[in-house]
């Protein structure tokens, strides 16, 4: 009897913990471990006025619930979003757009790629089977305009090389030592770099065998440049022609303003000049009067 006892009891334990198994499998949701998740984080670099195009993900529009692009720039954030519902959106208004490519995968279109186009941009595409997430700080490469002069302060020569708004800041050198020799950065407020390097000749150095060197990330090799002839100074100013018209006219009206009314003065106190035609009509009522007063006395 205590035999089947105890066999009654375990049984009946094992049952009552099977049954709380299945209960709890039955009212806990789905894991989603199947479920992909990817999360990126780059830096991009392009080339100013270049067309650039982002992606978020190697999905296809068919495969996407939806997409969303924050893009958070220096002076503005907006955003653009796709959904598969045709609940679409852009505030952005400045070109950039949602496109799909041949293969129908979805990228950010951004054309005539700009400084004011630097920035952070983030996406989330939701996709059947997974999420993708990217962090993209997209930055901006600009070759600078290379210029290059003398000038002379006192008994020295200077040879000056300027690398005017590039990005990053360019890199200047000689291609002859000199006494002294400065560069100087100036960084602009929309980001570019102007690099100006000044190099003090040594006496006897010709300076017809002197190149500056400049070397950029956005060239394959560098560039050499030979100064011009002495540029001129600060003191010299240079006015356009059409500011130089402006400036004669404003003072020749005020000029002729007043002489006009001489002149017509002297005009009609002249006795051998005859009366201009508006002159006798301002006298013609005068001496129609004259006349009718001296027919009473006659």
């Amino acid at each position: 009897m205590i035999w089947i006892y105890l066999v009654t009891v375990f049984l009946s334990e094992a049952w009552s913990l099977n049954s709380g198994t299945t209960d709890n499998t039955s009212v806990k949701p789905s894991s989603p471990s199947h479920l992909s998740k990817v999360d990126v984080n780059k830096n991009a670099v392009f080339n100013i006025g270049s067309n650039v195009n982002l992606t978020c993900s190697n999905k296809t529009w068919s495969e996407m619930i939806y997409v969303i692009w924050t893009i958070n720039l220096k002076h503005n954030t907006c955003k653009i979003s796709f959904s598969n519902d045709g609940q679409n959106s852009n505030s952005c208004n400045d070109g950039k757009s949602l496109q799909n490519s041949s293969s129908a995968q979805s990228y950010l279109h951004i054309p005539n790629f700009s400084a004011a186009d630097v920035g952070v941009y983030m996406c989330e595409a939701v996709v059947r089977g997974g999420m993708d997430n990217y962090n993209i700080d997209v930055g901006i490469t600009a070759p600078p305009q290379i210029t290059a002069w003398f000038e002379t302060k006192g008994n020295v020569t200077v040879a000056v090389c300027r690398a005017e708004r590039g990005n990053p800041a360019a890199n200047i050198s000689w291609s002859h030592t000199g006494n002294h020799e400065r560069a100087d950065n100036t960084v602009l407020p929309d980001g570019f770099v102007t690099v100006e390097s000044h190099l003090e000749l040594l006496e006897g150095m010709d300076p017809e065998n002197l190149t500056c060197i400049v070397r950029h990330q956005s060239w394959r090799e560098e560039k050499r440049l030979a100064p011009s002839e002495e540029r001129k100074t600060a003191s010299t100013s240079w006015v356009p022609p059409f500011v130089g018209l402006i400036m004669t006219l404003l003072v020749l009206i005020p000029v002729v303003a007043l002489i006009k009314p001489i002149m017509r003065r002297c005009r009609q106190t002249d006795p051998s000049k005859p009366l201009a035609p508006e002159d006798v009509e301002e006298v013609e009522p005068y001496a129609s009067y004259i006349q009718r007063v001296n027919s009473i006395y006659n």
